[in-house]
Parts: C-alpha cells; structure tokens; sequence
C-alpha cells in the first residue's frame, strides 16, 4: 500500500535580520547560504572547517562562522536550522535539538526526518513559484517548470503584470533537496561519458538578477559547476538535484586555488563526459583570467564556450549612482589593475598619462595600493581636489559607498573602513555617487 503523501503547509519565510544557523561548511551549505543571504537572512555557520567561499564571506562580516563542530545551545535564538554536515550523529543531534527548541530544521542527509524541506524554487518578475513533491525532487523540478511557464504566459497576457519582470531560462534549475544527490553518471537523464563541454560564465557584480539569461540557461545544463568567491552564490541554490559544486575561490592573502589547477579541475570533468559552468565574477575576460582557461580547455581539445558578465568595473559604479561618462564632464573611461603599486618594477602602467588623459579612471584590485596611486596622479598633475569614491560590495545587500579626494587619499591613506573587494573611482564624474 503506497504512503500517503506528508501533509504540509507551505509557507513563505521573511527572514531578514533573523537568525539562521547553518551546520556545516561544504557545498551543500555553501548552495544554501547564498540563498539566505539573498533573503537578507543573518547566518551563522557553525564547522571546524569551511570551504573557501564561506570563509571568505565569514572574512568579510557577512556571515558569522564558529569555526568549531557543533554544540548544543548553538541554536539559542534560530528562526530556523539546516543540518547540512556529512555525519548522521551530528545532524541528528542538531535535530534534536531544533525539536527541543522548537526551530524548524532542514536536514540534508535525510529529509524524512526534517522538520521542514526546501522545496524546488524558480522566481519570474514579482511572483515565487515553490513545489513541493513528497520529496521526490525530479518532480518537484518538473512541476516548478509548468507552474513557471503558466506565470510566464500569465505575465505576457497582462501588461500590467510585466513591471519588475526579470527573465528567466526557458528550463530553470532549482534543486529542491540539501543532499548533494548521485553524480551525473548515476543520474538519470544525465550526460554519458565521452566529450563534454566547459562554459565561462561571468556572473556579473553579485547580485543574482545580474547574471545574463544565457548565463541562467548554462546553469540548467550544467553537471558541475566551478565557482569563484565574488560570483553570484545565491544561484547556487537553484541548481538542479545533483549538480556538483566545486570552490576555486582565491582569497587576497588567504586561501588560494592555483590557477594551473583550476585549469585541471575544467578540463578533468568534461573529459568524463560532463558539462562544466565556470562560474565567476564579473565578466571573465576582465582581470578574470578567462582566457588562460579558455586556452587550457582548447590545448586540452575540450570544446568551450563563453558567456559575458556583467563587469563590476561599469555595474559597481553605476549602483552607486556614478555614471563613468558624462556629456561634458568625461568623454571616456580607463579600467587598470591596481595590485601593484605605481612604483613596482611589475606595474606595466604610465600612470602619468592616465592623470594626463581626461578619462574616468576605475581601478579594480587596489585596495592595498590605493594611498600610492593617489600619490601617483597628484605627482604627475591630476587636480587634488579631484572626487575618489570606494564601492564596496557592489550590487549586494552589503554595497556601501565611501567617498574621499584625490588629496585626502594621498595624504591620509584609503578611507576607514575600506576593504576587498572594491571598485575605486577617481574623476570627476565620482561627485554624483549617492548611497
């Protein structure tokens, strides 16, 4: 006699500000604190060790991470909990403990003992389309296409509708279960072995609703997706069931994954016949080192593709409300490399012509080095008085804008505050930042 299917009640959860405690630091979580961080939700990640993304993020404050295995009364004050650790006793006991306390609790390992489930996902314009299925994500996944394409006509039928629509794939991905799921080999309907394929997708600045619709679209075929610290982490939760997550990030002064091995990690997979997104930053041509994979995949006779990105070089000064060129303010505007000083015998720049040039100057990787630039341009005639703007966090919901002067940087140092990643801005046209 089948099982009847489990009676829910579904729901849709505002958790800004409010406290979710994520246990465990690899992929599964990694897929499920981007999304909470989409919904503004404060996560604390509770693992003796993370993968390099989610320490990343711990670095730069936007979540807590108590970098320890898990202890009863970590949950004290949860709005929710997600056990997503590889080890049964431990999500049982976080279990155990949600129950006690009365907090809903995802579990990755096992659903069927979770207090809660996340349900396959997909957003279009003002409207959430979420499916639950008795956990059988193929389903759910099939079922949120259909409800998705239903909206989808509804909106191209009534203007009225349309404001605020956002595109989507024609087959959206969004897996709703935490376990990571079988390998593209064991699942069905997925790419056999022999010649795969490798995409660089540039995920834009951040936020997630600036990644291109081909970019979505690479997303849904992907089998394995290879990701960077600054790429949009909140699509990660869309991918469909058993997609495999692999964190290349490259932490200033920190953690770092070799290029070379990057390379290696693109070219393996689509040799075993699977279709791989790297997925990054920005656009992956703009100190991206897109190209250098681009080239490994080619010599390797793995066939790739490239989908643009948006460039934070032009999207983080835009959402600070800079425009780089103005009619009668900048004819023009110049992207440099700022990881070396103006001084260093590996800095390729003149940095007297770029003060000479007239153009908007964007510097990307120049935190570090940004009192020496100042220098630089001062020394070489740029106007001191001339506006410097500081856009941190670019297109997320921690962007903030710190605004300076040629003269104050050169002589006082980078604002207070001021830290990676962040795109400078020196010329006139950084008087209009607002925010």
């Amino acid at each position: 006699m089948p099982i009847p299917p489990e009676p829910l009640l579904p729901l849709g959860l505002r958790l800004r500000n409010r406290r979710v405690v994520v246990v465990g630091a690899g992929p599964v979580a990694l897929r499920r604190v981007g999304a909470l961080l989409a919904a503004l939700a404060r996560v604390t990640v509770v693992s003796p060790a993370a993968v390099t993304a989610l320490e990343d993020l711990a670095a730069r404050g936007r979540i807590e991470w108590y970098e320890r295995p898990y202890e009863s009364g970590d949950l004290r004050d949860a709005w929710l909990a997600m056990a997503c650790t590889a080890d049964a006793g431990v999500n049982a006991q976080v279990l155990a403990d949600a129950e006690e306390a009365r907090i809903f609790c995802l579990r990755a390992d096992d659903a069927t003992q979770a207090s809660a489930w996340m349900p396959a996902t997909g957003r279009t314009g003002r409207a959430t389309v979420s499916v639950h299925a008795d956990r059988d994500p193929q389903t759910a996944a099939a079922l949120r296409d259909a409800a998705l394409a239903a909206v989808e006509a509804a909106l191209r039928q009534d203007s009225a509708l349309r404001s605020r629509r956002r595109p989507r794939p024609t087959s959206p991905a969004a897996g709703p279960g935490a376990s990571p799921g079988p390998g593209p080999e064991e699942r069905p309907g997925s790419h056999p072995a022999g010649p795969g394929r490798v995409t660089l997708v540039g995920g834009g600045p951040g936020d997630p609703g600036l990644l291109t619709l081909k970019g979505f679209q690479a997303l849904a075929d992907a089998d394995v997706v290879v990701v960077d610290r600054l790429a949009p982490l909140a699509v990660l939760d869309g991918l469909r069931e058993g997609v495999e997550i692999i964190d290349v990030s490259k932490i200033p002064h920190g953690r770092f994954t070799p290029q070379e091995e990057i390379n290696d990690v693109l070219v393996s997979h689509a040799r075993k016949g699977r279709v791989v997104v790297r997925l990054k930053g920005g656009d992956s041509f703009v100190f991206g080192r897109g190209l250098e994979e681009v080239i490994a995949c080619t010599e390797a006779g793995v066939a790739v593709d490239v989908v643009p990105g948006v460039s934070s070089a032009i999207a983080a000064p835009e959402l600070a409300g800079i425009p780089l060129t103005h009619r009668g303010i900048s004819q023009g505007f110049t992207v440099v490399s700022g990881h070396v000083p103006p001084d260093d015998p590996r800095s390729s720049l003149d940095w007297a012509a770029l003060a000479r040039s007239g153009t908007t100057l964007v510097i990307l990787m120049g935190v570090e080095n940004l009192g020496a630039i100042a220098r630089a341009m001062t020394k070489a005639g740029l106007d001191p008085v001339t506006p410097l703007v500081c856009v941190m966090d670019g297109g997320l919901p921690s962007q903030r804008v710190l605004r300076s002067s040629l003269a104050t940087v050169a002589g006082s140092g980078p604002p207070a505050g001021l830290r990676s990643p962040a795109v400078m801005v020196i010329g006139a046209v950084a008087a209009f930042a607002s925010g």
